[in-house]
């Protein structure tokens, strides 16, 4: 089914908004965060409000309301990625406190001096600087998949740093410098071959395909609310149970405990084991909010108006002499495009834009190891979503001929 985009933006507030007298914003960094449709900001508003109490603790009409409302979202959200149990869905911050949660409970139980642990030289920093505490603390060995020139990863490596039974193998399943989409069910089959623990940093799939846990079979997955059309301060980690119910708690506090003595006491059962304190509760009804919303379009549907976006903003971006696309061809990459322009540094161009109203992205997206694997200090970035234009991909382009003849 085609998008009716141009209903589909009368849902979102903040595109009608003109940020300097007569322009208005045209929004092109996704990436970063998504927009936020009214449906999800009204069921916030609403819940303060109306239902706005503590949850799991009091038995009154709001608390109760409030508990109801934070866990139908936790089902949404299990639902939205085929998880087995909403159980298995726990709340984060986001997704990075998701990735950190993971190293911080599961790795510190079961890594050691010595073992290894496979990543990509295409990870979000998220993904990357985790490990890098965890080998300086525990001296556990790091290798990374390699990333070809044409943004994809060379897996004849990953195949021969298998060999070395890897203990973990943590990856992304989108690239959010490139766009490229990583087969990620391949990649997971062969790291349980080894007998490897998989994670997947979902925080740029999640949003703008179908993704399905068990399809994937992957152990662990984290992504954020506020890339796929929710708010920001929430994310979710999920895990297979077996794995979760054998980790140590996460944070220490209310809600994750069973039981309290002086000098002992016994964690709560999954999920609220690593949920410590008082929750983002709005948040979280915001979240379920915006998976009824994608739910209500459908992630085929929304894929495929990405993919007809992206390719036509590659074909107007390599008709620019001097500017350079980095990452695979649009048929193996989401909605990103990432680029350089000779002579002009990626932040001049953000700024000239943003004097038409054309919000992107410029610098090193967080990825700095990526950047320097091309040799480029940073990139600027436009990202897509599902109520991106045709016709704001034409005004980046106009925008960028401003910047080449503001430049010479």
């Amino acid at each position: 089914m085609s998008l009716d985009v141009s209903r589909i933006r009368q849902d979102f507030p903040i595109l009608n908004r003109e940020v300097r007298p007569g322009v208005k914003v045209v929004y092109l960094d996704s990436t970063a965060t998504s927009q936020k449709p009214l449906s999800v900001i009204e069921a916030m508003n609403d819940f303060y409000r109306r239902s706005n109490a503590n949850i799991h603790r009091g038995v009154h009409v709001l608390a109760e309301e409030s508990t109801a409302m934070y866990e139908q979202a936790r089902e949404k959200i299990a639902k939205f990625i085929n998880a087995p149990s909403a159980r298995q869905v726990i709340y984060t911050r986001n997704t990075t406190e998701s990735i950190n949660l993971v190293a911080y409970t599961w790795a510190r139980a079961n890594l050691k001096r010595g073992d290894l642990v496979i990543l990509t030289e295409m990870e979000h920093h998220s993904n990357l600087v985790p490990w890098h505490m965890l080998a300086a603390e525990r001296g556990i060995q790091l290798e990374f998949i390699p990333v070809t020139d044409d943004g994809l990863l060379d897996l004849g490596t990953y195949k021969s740093l298998l060999a070395r039974t890897p203990k973990l193998v943590s990856f992304t399943h989108m690239s959010n410098v490139l766009g490229t989409i990583n087969p990620a069910a391949d990649i997971i089959r062969r790291a349980h071959d080894a007998g490897a623990v998989t994670v997947l940093d979902a925080a740029q799939s999640v949003p703008h395909l179908k993704v399905d846990v068990q399809q994937l079979d992957v152990d662990f997955m984290a992504f954020s609310a506020h890339k796929m059309l929710g708010p920001t301060g929430i994310g979710a980690l999920y895990g297979k149970t077996a794995l979760l119910e054998a980790m140590p708690p996460f944070l220490g506090g209310g809600d994750m405990i069973k039981e309290v003595k002086l000098r002992s006491f016994r964690p709560n059962e999954l999920p609220y084991k690593f949920e410590a304190g008082t929750p983002a509760i709005a948040e979280a009804v915001g979240f379920g909010a915006a998976v009824d919303y994608l739910n209500s379009i459908g992630m085929e549907t929304i894929a495929a108006h990405e993919h007809e976006i992206t390719e036509y903003a590659l074909e107007r971006l390599e008709e620019i002499p001097g500017l350079k696309v980095f990452g695979p061809t649009a048929d193996k990459k989401g909605g990103v495009a990432s680029f350089t322009f000779d002579g002009v540094h990626p932040h001049d161009v953000a700024q000239i834009l943003d004097q038409d109203g054309i919000a992107i992205r410029a610098g090193h997206h967080c990825a700095q190891p990526l950047h320097e694997k091309f040799g480029i200090p940073a990139t600027s970035r436009a990202s897509f979503y599902l109520y991106s234009t045709k016709d704001e991909v034409d005004k980046l382009i106009e925008g960028i001929y401003k910047v080449k003849k503001v430049f010479g």
